[in-house]
């Protein structure tokens, strides 16, 4: 049992910021809340907090680890003048020459560096055609090595052949498979994992479709990304991405897309039927120059991912509003802290727990932050104070599932080994990369 005082509780939504209070947790549940609570319980662990302010984890709801290593990548890679090319030229490249050894500490590095910045969960799309068979197991390994909470799936792609895609569509099954239901919130979930519409064939997203239905999971795929990936349907199906997923029932409540850039009215409309969700991820958006969802403010789910540019939510969620402003679109800056909070729903689904608020019952992902305000915080300004003052420097304590999993910064064993190891995985991935053929 763990007892936080005098915490200044944070909820993204509704806002609010309460007065001091104290917080117990136990057996991964928030026990009970409020003033002087914390006599009532023998607490194995007491920290006075003296007016710290204390949120629900972040969630970070579109990601790939598999990139972790890419940072600073010295390889030969070709230039590239449009979003295909960024993907042949750089990410296929990269993701064919992953192996375990590289695909484990990438995801080591991707899940130390999210509970760094306040992020407890991470849901994560992977792709290592190299490495399929048992690829989600490792990932599950590094996420439960460093305590981080997450829900993984393989990308299916056809575009190193069907053999390859059959076998991606097993290891999906097979993982879901593999997570045993349990009586008390387990770190790790499960969705059904592809690319996106222009690397799927008929067939592929029949096995897909299948997937889904057996496991009672979601897919989780790019959508719209790019104007190619629609006029690639249009021309090969004469039907848009979602009308063409929505053919394959590929589209329920726990749906994640990735993107929708060049999504239209109707798409929005299928999408909001089927209480999917929209993951928007603008860093990676602008990083890719693929543009903007202007009429986001239409879609009923929307929540934030970074695509695979860390796990930094409290930079996503600036940048959104940041390039929301420069597109003169019609979202207002409360809208991306409901945008924040919306992952935890995702998580609710998944894992049939409730997330995302600091009240009894809640599930027991908090954070724990050393921001010290220059004008008066309150609920009234709480998103203002989020876009212009939070940041991932702030956040000094993370609890993942009841468990002290960072305090006063420091993890609870040392993380330079890793660090060490993975760049020397780094350099070899790159090497591969380079003896790769174009």
């Amino acid at each position: 049992m763990i007892a936080l005082l005098n915490a200044r509780i944070i909820n993204f939504n509704p806002q609010f910021v309460s007065e001091p209070t104290d917080i117990i947790v136990d057996n991964g549940i928030i026990h009970d809340v409020g003033k002087d609570v914390n006599k009532k319980y023998p607490a194995d662990k007491v920290i006075d907090l003296n007016g710290k302010f204390v949120s629900t984890g972040l969630v970070c709801s579109h990601n790939h680890f598999y990139s972790a290593l890419a940072r600073g990548i010295i390889a030969n890679i070709n230039p590239a003048h449009n979003f295909p090319e960024i993907l042949q030229n750089l990410w296929w490249k990269l993701d064919r020459a992953l192996d375990e050894e590289s695909l484990y500490y990438s995801g080591l590095i991707g899940a130390l560096e999210a509970i760094k910045c306040g992020t407890t969960s991470v849901i994560d799309h992977n792709a290592s055609p190299s490495f399929i068979s048992n690829s989600l197991t490792t990932l599950k390994k590094c996420f439960e090595e460093v305590g981080l909470r997450g829900i993984l799936c393989y990308e299916v792609t056809d575009r190193n052949g069907l053999d390859e895609m059959e076998i991606g569509v097993k290891e999906n099954i097979d993982f879901t498979n593999s997570i045993p239901e349990q009586s008390k919130p387990h770190l790790v979930g499960a969705a059904i994992g592809a690319h996106a519409s222009f690397t799927l064939s008929d067939d592929s997203l029949k096995h897909l479709s299948a997937a889904v239905s057996k496991t009672k999971r979601g897919i989780h795929i790019h959508v719209a990304e790019d104007d190619s990936d629609q006029r690639d349907c249009i021309i090969k199906y004469r039907k848009r991405v979602i009308e063409r997923l929505n053919d394959f029932d590929l589209l329920n409540h726990k749906s994640i897309l990735a993107h929708g850039v060049f999504l239209n009215e109707k798409e929005i409309e299928i999408i909001n039927s089927k209480n999917s969700f929209l993951i928007h991820n603008p860093r990676s958006n602008m990083n890719n120059s693929v543009g903007y969802l202007n009429n986001m403010s239409k879609v009923k789910n929307v929540a934030l991912g970074t695509d695979g540019i860390g796990s930094n939510m409290f930079e996503e969620t600036k940048f959104a509003y940041f390039k929301n402003n420069d597109a003169k679109a019609p979202l207002q800056t409360n809208d991306y802290l409901g945008f924040l909070q919306n992952g935890n729903e995702i998580l609710h689904r998944y894992f049939g727990y409730p997330f995302g608020k600091v009240e009894i019952g809640y599930i027991a992902d908090l954070v724990v932050y050393d921001y010290q305000p220059p004008t008066p915080l309150q609920t009234e300004n709480l998103a203002g104070h989020f876009i212009f003052g939070f940041s991932s420097r702030d956040v000094e304590t993370v609890i993942v599932n009841g468990k002290i999993v960072l305090e006063n910064r420091h993890f609870p064993f040392d993380i330079e080994p890793i660090y060490r190891e993975a760049k020397v995985a780094a350099r070899k991935l790159w090497k591969r990369m380079d003896e790769l053929p174009d």
